[in-house]
């Protein structure tokens, strides 16, 4: 007889699921040590990156510009999303119960796409940000100012958690009355769709259009923002001035290719016959690997951040100021 965890009764014969059962991780029963090893020194080392970050910008003066406000933006939104998934990822793999409440399920999938989301939006708003920078320097300070820049963050987040509720909102309206078992290691749309009962087409086509028009028209307005900035740097007449110009793009244009690359293998992928293996190996790289490179490409694609990061925390001259 199938398990659906605590449940009530709907209609005679029938009930609902006020559980679930995560099983991402069981095809791989004798490597869950070695996933859990390594997934934990992921987000440990996403975390201390981000932190670090963010204390560097606060420390160092000459990082209080927009550009850096946006990255301190960023790495606060990885370090919330990757604590929706991951921690509980990393309970799952050494526990036998891994069954998640209907209300935790929901709480799961809302904030890792409000800041998924969130991330993105940022992404966006860092592109325009470099593309005032090196096409309208002159108007960069009226454009960029304080007052803008604080905008253009709540913007972004209040973005994400409009993102959030319309999707947890319309996967959890829809009725769960058995099974219960998730073939994904989180709260994720597809895997839930398919323990929804009745059709679920419409709401599956809806979510999915909505989740692709956002975030395609965020890749294209970067990919239109560095269009513009590509043509300006271009026109500057000294190789050493189209390096320097380019440079201060580098770090961004490397996460975004790697974000948008990850994400369009979870979400475009055509569709094939379930595997969960392959499921869960592809989602791991998105919601583990993505947020553990972003700190990294940070750091050393960036010169001034690079060098900032020495003076505040290895140089015994500049000990950090709190």
């Amino acid at each position: 007889m199938p398990n659906f965890g605590r449940a009530s009764m709907l209609k005679p014969n029938r009930t609902v699921v006020t559980e679930f059962i995560l099983i991402g991780f069981s095809t791989f029963p004798h490597l869950q040590v070695m996933f859990f090893v390594i997934l934990l020194l992921m987000y440990l080392f996403t975390l201390l990156g981000n932190l670090l970050i963010m204390l560097t910008i606060r420390s160092e003066r000459s990082l209080h510009t927009p550009m850096y406000f946006f990255l301190c933006a960023l790495s606060i939104s990885e370090i919330f999303y990757t604590f929706a998934i991951i921690p509980r990822m990393l309970i799952d793999l050494v526990s036998n119960h891994n069954t998640i409440s209907f209300l935790g399920c929901a709480n799961q999938m809302f904030f890792s796409f409000t800041f998924g989301f969130t991330h993105s939006f940022l992404l966006t708003v860092m592109g325009y940000d470099r593309y005032v920078a090196i096409c309208h320097p002159l108007r960069y300070n009226v454009l960029m100012n304080p007052q803008g820049c604080a905008w253009l963050v709540v913007s972004s987040c209040l973005g994400g958690v409009v993102m959030g509720l319309m999707v947890t909102l319309s996967i959890f309206h829809l009725t769960f009355c058995g099974p219960n078992k998730i073939h994904h290691f989180f709260c994720h749309v597809p895997p839930l769709l398919k323990l929804a009962c009745g059709d679920t087409s419409v709401v599956a086509m809806g979510v999915g259009m909505v989740c692709i028009t956002v975030l395609l028209g965020c890749f294209l307005f970067i990919l239109l923002s560095y269009a513009f900035i590509v043509a300006t740097i271009l026109r500057i007449p000294s190789a050493e001035g189209r390096r320097k110009a380019f440079s201060t793009c580098a770090s961004h244009l490397t996460v975004v290719v790697v974000h948008y690359g990850f994400a369009s293998v979870i979400y475009l992928k055509p569709k094939a016959p379930e595997s969960l293996e392959g499921d869960t190996l592809m989602g791991i790289t998105y919601t583990a690997l993505t947020p553990f490179l972003s700190p990294i490409i940070f750091s050393l694609r960036n010169k001034e951040l690079k060098n900032a990061l020495k003076k505040v925390f290895f140089s015994s001259q500049y000990p950090l100021r709190l």
